[in-house]
Order: C-alpha cells, then sequence, then structure tokens
C-alpha cells in the first residue's frame, strides 16, 4: 500500500511521525538544514545538521531549495528465505525533499529514522556533514578502532574490537569508532546507529570532539595509490589518497537511527536488512543453500585416533569429509593453506588433490568452501570462480579487506555478483559490519566484523569474551548476521581460561557455546572445533547438527545488555529457544505462552550443577511445557538450549 501526497515546498519545517505515532522526526531547511527526533515525547537528537559537498564545491543542506515536498505511507511485506525470518514488514512514513538534480529522503519507522541522498545522476562527494547531537549525556557500547592518532591509518582495521561501554562526553579522541554502536537513552530507551544499502560510497566512522554528546561522521577518501602487503602479502594497503570520499556514484547509503524502547527490540532487529536493495527477482536464488560448516583452522588441523598425520593433505580433509557426511552437516572449508603462498589462486599445493576431494564429497553430499585473500581473488576473480565452480566448489570465504572506502566497497559488490553468475556463496572475513548486501545479493551468505571466537586461539586471561557474547546480540547483530565460529568443546570458567593455539578453548560453559547457535545469526554456521573432539562429545555434537541456521520466525523474549539475553525460534513447526549468560549466576523464568498448544514437551540442554567448577558440565533433560513457562538456572558464563516438539 502506498499513499502520496504532493505539496509546495515554501515552508521551512516538516514533520514526519511513525506509523504509530510514536517516533518524530522534525526537519528544518533555510538557512541550515537539520533534523531532530523525539520518541513517546522524549526528545533524542536535538537538531543535527546534515550536508553533502560536491567536488565543484556545490553543497547539498544549508541553503539548498527545495521545490517540493512529497509525502507517502508504504506497507508491505516481502519475503526473506535467507534471513531471521521468512518474511518482512516494510510500512513506514516518507518524506521526500526536491531539490534541483537530488531528493534527500527521510523515513520514520515505528523502531526507526532512516535518511539518505539520491542524486539524479552520478556526482563526486568531497566530503559529507552527519552529525548526531544528542539530548543527553548517555552512556553508549562503542567498539574503537586504531592504535594511534585520529588519523588515516586507523581507516585499516579488522571492525572485531570489543566495546568501551561510557558516556558520551567520555569518548577517546583519538580513535575512530566503527558502526554499529548502541546508546542508552533515558526511560529505558535504546538508539542503534547504524547504515543500509552502502553499495558504492565509504562506510562511516563516528568522531566526537572530546568532552561533548555529538557524533559525527567520518569517511576515508577514495585511494590514489594502493600495494600488496600486508598479511602473506594478501592484503590491499592504502599508500596514498585523494581528496573525495566518493567517485561518480549514485548509490549514497542510508543513515539509520533504531530506536527501541527495550534491549530486547533491538535483539530482533530487521532495520538494516529492510532499507537494502532487493535481489534481481528475475533471477533464480533457490542454489543458494545456507548450513553448518565443519572447519579446519580454529582447531588447527588437530585430530587423533587416526592412523595418518593431520595437516593440509588429502586424508585430512577426506576425515572432515566424512565427518561432515555422518552428521549431515552441509559443507566443509578448506581454509589458509590449500593454495600455494604468495602466488596465484589456481595454484593449488602439491599435498592437496582439489578435485579428488571434490568428488569425494559430492559423493557423501557435502559441498567444500575455499578460503581466500583478499589481494588474490581480486587479482583473479573471474579466472577462479570459473575454474572451481566447475570443479564443483561450493562457495568462497574471502578474508583481509580490513577497509570500507568506496573502492572496497565496490569490491564487496563485485565479489558478491561475480561468485553469484558462477553459483557460488560468499562469506565475507576481514570485513566491515552488514548494510544489507545479503538482501541484495542473496548468496553473501554471512559476515565476519566481529571479535569472534577465533580471538580465543590467542587472546588473554583479560579478554573478557563471554560478556561480549551478551553484548553483540543489541549492537553488532542488529545490523545482520556474523560468522561468530562457535562450537568449542573445550571450554573454560572464568579463571581457567588461557590462550592455547592449537588446543584453544572457550569462555563460559558448555551449554554457552551451545546456546550461541540460536542467539547469534548466521545463515552460514562454523563448528570450530576438531572432529574428533566432537565425536566425543556425541550429544552436543548431534544437536548443534539439527539446528537450522535461517528461520521462519524470530522473537527476543528478554535480555538485557551486557548480561543476558534468551532468543526463541522457529524453522516449520518446531521452536528452539537459546539463553545466554554473562558472569553473573542467574535465575530465569520463561515465558513460552506464545507456543501453539499441541507443544507440551521439549529437551533441553542446561548448565550442569558443576558448571562454575568445571564449565563442561552440562545435563540434558527432557521439560515438561505444560505450564508454559520454564524456570532455568543459569551458571556464571552459562547458557541454555530447548528444543520444543509436538
Amino acid at each position: 500500500m502506498a499513499l502520496l501526497v504532493a505539496f509546495s515546498a515554501a515552508a521551512k519545517d516538516y514533520t514526519l511521525l511513525s506509523p504509530d505515532g510514536k517516533l518524530q522526526v522534525s526537519v528544518q531547511t533555510g538557512n541550515h538544514l537539520t533534523y531532530a527526533l523525539s520518541y513517546n515525547g522524549v526528545q533524542l537528537i536535538t537538531p543535527s545538521e546534515i550536508s553533502l559537498t560536491l567536488e565543484d564545491g556545490t553543497v547539498w543542506g544549508a541553503g539548498s531549495k527545495f521545490s517540493k515536498a512529497v509525502r507517502m505511507e508504504v506497507d508491505e511485506r516481502f519475503p526473506s528465505p535467507l534471513f531471521k525470518r521468512n518474511q518482512v514488514r516494510d510500512h513506514y512514513n516518507e518524506l521526500r525533499l526536491k531539490a534541483k538534480g537530488w531528493d534527500l529522503v527521510f523515513r520514520a519507522y515505528d523502531d526507526g529514522l532512516a535518511y539518505r541522498y539520491e542524486p539524479a545522476k552520478p556526482v563526486t562527494v568531497r566530503a559529507e556533514q552527519a552529525t548526531f547531537h544528542f539530548a543527553g549525556d548517555y552512556p553508549a557500547y562503542v567498539p574503537y578502532t586504531g592504535n594511534g592518532d585520529n588519523d588515516g591509518s586507523q581507516f585499516y582495521t579488522s571492525f572485531e574490537a570489543q566495546y568501551k561501554h561510557h558516556k558520551l562526553s567520555e569518548w577517546d579522541r583519538s580513535h575512530l569508532v566503527f558502526l554499529p554502536i548502541t546508546i542508552e537513552a533515558e526511560s529505558g530507551i535504546r538508539m542503534c546507529l547504524v547504515e543500509s544499502d552502502l553499495l558504492d560510497y565509504p562506510g562511516m566512522f563516528l568522531g566526537n570532539d572530546g568532552g561533548s554528546s555529538c557524533l559525527y561522521g567520518i569517511f576515508a577518501e577514495v585511494p590514489a595509490e594502493v600495494a600488496r602487503d600486508g598479511y602473506n602479502k594478501m592484503q590491499r594497503i592504502v599508500r596514498k589518497r585523494t581528496d573525495v570520499i566518493a567517485k561518480d556514484t549514485r548509490m549514497l547509503p542510508w543513515r539509520g537511527i533504531i530506536v527501541a524502547a527495550e534491549d530486547r527490540q533491538l535483539a530482533q532487529s530487521d532495520f538494516v536488512y529492510r532499507l537494502a536493495t532487493p535481489a534481481d527477482a528475475s533471477k533464480d536464488w533457490s542454489w543458494v543453500k545456507p548450513g553448518k560448516v565443519a572447519w579446519d583452522w580454529w582447531n588447527d588441523w588437530n585430530l587423533y585416533g587416526v592412523d595418518f598425520e593431520a595437516g593440509i593433505n588429502n586424508e585430512t580433509y577426506k576425515y572432515y569429509i566424512d565427518f561432515a557426511a555422518s552428521k549431515g552437516i552441509e559443507y566443509v572449508i578448506l581454509d589458509e593453506g590449500w593454495s600455494v603462498r604468495g602466488k596465484s589462486l589456481l595454484d593449488v599445493v602439491p599435498e592437496i588433490d582439489l578435485q579428488m576431494l571434490c568428488d569425494y564429497a559430492r559423493g557423501k553430499g557435502v559441498g567444500l568452501i575455499l578460503w581466500a585473500g583478499c589481494w588474490p581473488f581480486n587479482e583473479d576473480m573471474e579466472a577462479v570462480c570459473e575454474k572451481y565452480s566447475k570443479m564443483g566448489i561450493r562457495g568462497w570465504k574471502i578474508d583481509f579487506m580490513d577497509y570500507d572506502d568506496q573502492q572496497m566497497v565496490q569490491f564487496y559488490r563485485r565479489a558478491a555478483e561475480t561468485t553469484a553468475r558462477y553459483g557460488m556463496m560468499c562469506d565475507f572475513h576481514g570485513t566491515y559490519k552488514p548494510t544489507g548486501l545479503n538482501r541484495t545479493y542473496p548468496n553473501v551468505i554471512n559476515y565476519e566484523g566481529v571479535f569472534g571466537l577465533e580471538n580465543m586461539k590467542w587472546a588473554p586471561q583479560s579478554v573478557d569474551q563471554v560478556t561480549y557474547d551478551v553484548t553483540i546480540p543489541f549492537v553488532r547483530l542488529v545490523a545482520g548476521p556474523a560468522d561468530y565460529t562457535q562450537g568449542a568443546m573445550r571450554n573454560a570458567i572464568r579463571g581457567n581460561y588461557r590462550p592455547v593455539n592449537n588446543e584453544p578453548m572457550s569462555q563460559g560453559t558448555r551449554c554457552h557455546q551451545l546456546a550461541e547457535y540460536l542467539v547469534f545469526d548466521a545463515p552460514l554456521t562454523m563448528l570450530c572445533d576438531s572432529p574428533s573432539n566432537y565425536l566425543q562429545e556425541a550429544e552436543c555434537t548431534d544437536f548443534i547438527a539439527s539446528v537450522p541456521t535461517v528461520w521462519d520466525e524470530t522473537i527476543a523474549l528478554d535480555g538485557k545488555i551486557g548480561e543476558y539475553v534468551v532468543m526463541a525460534r522457529r524453522k516449520g513447526d518446531s521452536w528452539y529457544i537459546g539463553a545466554l549468560n554473562g558472569w553473573n549466576e542467574r535465575d530465569l523464568e520463561i515465558d513460552l505462552g506464545f507456543l501453539p498448544e499441541t507443544v507440551r514437551r521439549g529437551i533441553a540442554f542446561q548448565d550442569g550443577v558443576n558448571a562454575h567448577r568445571a564449565a563442561r558440565d552440562y545435563k540434558k533433560v527432557e521439560v515438561s511445557l505444560e505450564g508454559r513457562k520454564v524456570k532455568v538456572h543459569l551458571a556464571p558464563g552459562g547458557g541454555y538450549v530447548l528444543a520444543c516438539e509436538d
């Protein structure tokens, strides 16, 4: 449904309400171009200036003349079969301010504000002014990047920082901050800053002049000189930049401010996905198959009880394939080491017969995915996709991008489009946050951009991964799925964790690891540990292997950022509940009144009575659901999962 009203734009002030009337956007034009935001009568953002400066000095913003304002209401639903729910409702009120050669569009949703510039023809952008004047000195969850002064070197990052929790006025001016960030406003209101539809423009970092509650956007300029360097010469390193942030672009992203009355609402958000460009409906995307992956790198190819030396060789990968086939796991990944280091991805190490492994995996009903560094993949993109798709490879895990300037953003789109033409999926690592590319190209099946479990191979004991785990559902995961790479079978209580590169462990309990398969969104989900360890832990492994990776319905039942979260998921007629806990022991009562009447029992994995002493301690129990409420005790760093049955 869409209703349009057009009128003369002589007035300088505009008000845009969300469909439920709770969120109000105020736009002022004239000598300044500003927006402001309130929710339920609470002022969240005071007038904040925005503008765009083109290469020739033209400014879209203060002083711009708008010839017309067009209002529209849209309420529609669209299918989303590879997402956290199989259908998304897109309901908003829109205000479109029309100027000569460009439009400025605002949308008010019940759960947030978005705005973007829409040029009539390609433009080169010298600078963008994006400010956020918050109405108070609110606490925020802030992911810093860089190790030095706020300069261009900080644009180089893996986007994996943990969060600092402090007031906006305590911002560290020497560092940039990447999106998303979550701000705790008054009256329990939460805001999450995001961007969507980033297809031909640099990603936005945030700065603060210090001592204030105003944030502003910072953007990397277009590179003028790049070189192959960095880790094993696989990275694109920027040596010099131009003085513009985007060249010849018509696709500027949406700037978004998600608003939630409760923490849990952030954990079920589809705001970024809604705003993204839809996939080409004329193309068949049914070949994109989500699923789980037996992963080699985290466990260091560390097998035991076998009669061959484990490593990057045919016998090891046949063992991984056999394991995946025996558990119904859809994929095996060949991570770093399958191709000749420093050469083209067309060169395979002599220890690997890749065609034989593809044929072997196909016979077992298992697909293979290959890892690739950014530079070599970009260098031979067409050739490697053509060669390995013919061989039977199902997708790519592409790594070490570590930038989000315009050129790198263009690489993502080109990689998605090229792999799609060859029927291959993309899992982006060393990547910026999701911005909806997985809607535009459904073969983009996952992203990293998260301080995932891989860090437990080397992170010092001072790193608090458990608290991070119960923070990201309300911050990083608001933007989209994350290849966190969970599934550790070696688990440690808070005082027992230590980094061990070739036999790594997780922080928190065994059930904490199981619950991450239900709490974290990941259409392509890793099983990070060794097949040998999984075979010793059949109950847990069988549960992990049985859990879907995309869902028909997702409901965040409860949660508090940095403390705990409870999620419910449905696939077909099956319901799953997962709870993750921080370090404080906790008792919860989970209300399951939403379950169909036919669901009367479930199977639960819960922290054992001694999980606070031995993190691997768990108990598998049958649970009656007749009363529609379940009492759960969560150990420090604990977790809980419940699979419901008719």
